[in-house]
Formats: structure tokens, C-alpha cells, sequence
């Protein structure tokens, strides 16, 4: 007959520092002799799920398991030879095996976490820089294992599920997130992020792995709800704060996310209207709305991005639009758009759309940088004389002002027109001359036309 279960305990447990420090050493018979006791616990565990089984051997068998784990996960660190054995013996499909079990009982012992997290931790290090690891754990844990440990209540045990995820994932596998049941793996992990801001591995499986399939992208969006776009677009900057060390196929990739957020954007930009009312400063839509116009705007700051957006059909529209609606509801009547200038010092203002009227203005701006296009656009838009009524300072939108001289800027460069109709502006009353002078021009008049040209500065001054 077998050996209880206290003599297998005692006898693996001293084998655990032999493993750490002699690995390499390791003869194949100790890893048959543990997937032995390991089979033998699946079957202990089988009947412990139809309640066949004492809690207290039950707590023994939880704790010999998390032993044996604990060698295996020792024994396979950075170490191919033994990695490869343990899958070829099989021991991938006991361990993925158990998880499942022990994910089904209904009990509530720190055991069975140990089991568990020790269980996961070996597979991570197990698919750690080994291929035919990855791709045999994928097969036999995909989706279903990802989709247990990831909803799971245990802290712990979701970061070692996102471990072994980001270890396996690649560009191919990626794509059978795309599939209805699979994408539930996808949405877990943003869901994780958003609740564990301290999750690296979660962090890691967004940026590096699901913002590279643009489609992936589209069909989570749809699926995730208000607060959980917020979330996906802030790993979206994160992800754009890396692009220098971005490759020209991460470039590509984000350029069809950037499209994608520009079509978004000009489909709900009138939600941020419903942020006039002081009710409504929590509207979630409204919220996302102004979280695409941050992404956009970050975006546009790129070279190679801001080409590719200043050719998007109606974004510059969209954006001038915009800047339209929320300037006229300002006047209309006291709200978070209304142009404020007070020296009373109470500190910040804590409202959702603070700063949005400056950041329509810096997208106009940079949608307008070195294009005649776009500039010739702006003009037909009638949006110069609205740019030129928000340089003044503005508590409610920080930086209006300056956003507004560099859109000036961008939209006069080599454009004698719009140059002219600032001019004209500036002769009949319309423009401030003290406005003009601090962007660093001035009206000249020459042969009965006025040109705007650039003040020169004093040397000496």
C-alpha cells in the first residue's frame, strides 16, 4: 500500500533545498518519483470534490502537493534540461489538471492557496524562456485554467495567472483572443489592471501583447464598460510615453489604433456638452470622451502619428466643431466652460473637464503643424476668431492661452490668408493688440495691406 501522506510530506520537504542548489544534478527518476505523488493527490483530490475526504487529510494532501510544487518550481529556474524533462514526462498536464480541481473545491483553508499559488508559480517558471513550455501549457490551460485564476478572489494567485499568461503569449496566440469565449481572458486582465494598479504582469500582458492586434483592441473596447475604456486608454499612454523605443511594426500597429481612437472621438465628442451641468460631472461617457481627446492629443505630438492624423477625415473638423459648442455654452450660461480668471488662491479646480477647451485647441494645433491643408481648413471653419477669443487666461482650462499662441502660430506659418485675416481682425477692434504682441507679433501696414509679421527683438534687451 501507499505511504500516508505525512511521510511523503516530510521526505519532499527536505528535498526542496537539494533541489535549489543542485538542480542541474537532478536525476529524472526524482521528477517521476513527484509525478507519482502528484497523480496520486488527483486522485485524493477527485474524491475531496465529491466530499469524500476528512478536512484535516485533506489539509495534509493540500500542503503535500504545495511541497511538491514548491521543488519543481525550484528546479526548473533557468534551467532548460530539467524545464524539458518535466514536460515530457507529463507533468504540465497533472499540474493543469489539479489547478482545476482544486479550483472546484469549496472549502476555505490557506492550504489550498499554497497549492495553488505554488502550482502556478511552477508553470511560470517552467514556460520561462522555453518555446515547446509555452506552447504546451497553452494548450492544455487555454482558456479555461486563465479563466479560473484570473477571477479568482486570491491576490496572489491572479498575479502568478498573469505570469504564466504573459510568459506564453505571442503575437499568434494573441489573436485567438479574437474568439467570443477566449476574449473573456482579455477582458480579465483589464478589469485586473484597473483594480490592481500595482500589477505589473497585467500592465505588461495590455502593453506588450494586446494594444499589438489593433482588431483585439476594437472588439475590447466594445465589450469593456465606461470605467474600463478610462483604464484601457490610460495603458493606450503609457504605451505612446514608450515610442522611442518603439519598432516600425509597433508604429504601424499604433497608427491603426490611433485611427480607431480618432473615429471614436468624433462619434461621442458632443457628450462632454452634458458636463454643463453641474449634475452631471460624473457622466462616465463624457469622461471616456475627454480621456480619447488626452490620447489624441499625445498622439499628435509624434511626428509620425501626427501625419497619419492630420490626414484623418473629420477629426480637424470634429475638433474645431467642438471647441465651437463648449466656447458658445460657456457664455450661454456659468458653467465648467465658462472663461474664469480669479487671484483668490483656493487651489486647483476638481472637475472632469478641466483644461478640455486648451487640450481642442493643442489637437487643433498640432493637426495644423507644417499642413497648408489643414490650416486652409481651419480658416474655412471660421475657427481662427475662435482660437484668438480663448488667449486670455482661463482658471477653469490652465494653459488655454499658451495652446492658443502656438495654434496661432501653427496656422499663420508661411499662410499669408490666415495671416491677413488675424490682420483685419486687429485693424477693426476684433483681435486684442496686447494678445498679438505676446505671441510675439505685430500689424504692419504696407501699401494698404496689412501683414502680420514677427516682432524683433532688442539684442540688447
Amino acid at each position: 500500500s501507499a505511504p500516508p501522506f505525512e511521510i511523503f510530506l516530510g521526505v519532499w520537504s527536505e528535498s526542496i533545498c537539494f533541489i535549489l542548489y543542485f538542480r542541474e544534478m537532478a536525476e529524472e527518476s526524482m521528477f517521476q518519483s513527484l509525478l507519482k505523488i502528484l497523480t496520486k493527490a488527483s486522485c485524493e483530490m477527485e474524491l475531496a470534490c465529491k466530499g469524500s475526504m476528512e478536512l484535516v487529510t485533506l489539509d495534509t494532501c493540500l500542503l503535500l502537493i504545495a511541497e511538491c510544487f514548491r521543488c519543481l518550481r525550484n528546479a526548473c529556474v533557468r534551467c532548460a534540461r530539467n524545464q524539458d524533462i518535466m514536460r515530457n514526462l507529463g507533468l504540465i498536464e497533472v499540474s493543469v489538471h489539479l489547478i482545476q480541481l482544486l479550483h472546484g473545491l469549496e472549502v476555505e483553508q490557506e492550504s489550498l492557496l499554497a497549492a495553488l499559488r505554488c502550482n502556478l508559480q511552477f508553470l511560470g517558471n517552467l514556460a520561462a524562456g522555453n518555446g515547446d513550455s509555452q506552447n504546451s501549457i497553452w494548450k492544455c490551460a487555454f482558456p479555461d485554467l486563465f479563466l479560473n485564476c484570473l477571477n479568482h478572489h486570491d491576490e496572489k494567485i491572479i498575479t502568478y495567472c498573469c505570469m504564466v499568461l504573459f510568459t506564453c503569449l505571442n503575437s499568434e496566440k494573441v489573436k485567438e483572443l479574437l474568439e467570443h469565449k477566449n476574449l473573456n481572458v482579455a477582458l480579465a486582465v483589464v478589469k485586473i489592471y484597473r483594480k490592481q494598479l500595482e500589477s505589473e504582469w497585467s500592465f505588461l500582458i495590455v502593453t506588450d501583447h494586446l494594444l499589438k492586434c489593433p482588431e483585439l483592441v476594437k472588439v475590447m473596447y466594445a465589450k469593456l464598460s465606461n470605467q474600463e475604456r478610462i483604464t484601457l486608454l490610460e495603458l493606450i499612454m503609457a504605451k505612446i510615453s514608450e515610442r522611442n523605443s518603439m519598432s516600425s511594426d509597433e508604429m504601424a500597429v499604433l497608427l491603426k489604433d490611433a485611427e480607431f481612437l480618432a473615429s471614436l472621438f468624433q462619434e461621442k465628442c458632443r457628450d462632454v456638452l452634458t458636463l454643463t451641468s453641474a449634475a452631471n460631472t460624473e457622466d462616465e461617457e463624457a469622461i471616456v470622451t475627454i480621456r480619447l481627446l488626452d490620447v489624441l492629443c499625445e498622439m499628435t505630438s509624434n511626428n509620425e502619428q501626427l501625419e497619419h492624423l492630420q490626414t484623418c477625415p473629420g477629426l480637424l473638423e470634429t475638433a474645431v466643431d467642438t471647441l465651437r459648442l463648449t466656447h458658445l455654452a460657456g457664455k450661454q450660461t456659468t458653467n465648467i466652460f465658462t472663461a474664469t480668471h480669479s487671484m483668490t488662491g483656493e487651489g486647483e479646480i476638481s472637475h472632469p473637464a478641466v483644461g478640455l477647451k486648451s487640450h481642442l485647441i493643442r489637437l487643433i494645433g498640432n493637426l495644423c503643424y507644417k499642413n497648408k491643408e489643414n490650416q486652409d481648413k481651419v480658416y474655412q471653419l471660421d475657427g481662427i476668431p475662435l482660437i484668438l477669443d480663448n488667449c486670455s487666461i482661463d482658471d477653469n482650462h490652465p494653459f488655454v492661452n499658451q495652446w492658443a499662441v502656438y495654434a496661432i502660430r501653427n496656422l499663420t506659418e508661411q499662410n499669408e490668408r490666415n495671416q491677413e485675416v488675424i490682420a483685419q481682425m486687429e485693424q477693426q477692434g476684433l483681435a486684442d493688440h496686447s494678445i498679438l504682441e505676446n505671441m510675439g507679433l505685430e500689424i504692419e501696414k504696407r501699401d494698404e495691406k496689412l501683414i502680420l509679421k514677427s516682432i524683433r527683438k532688442n539684442p540688447t534687451s
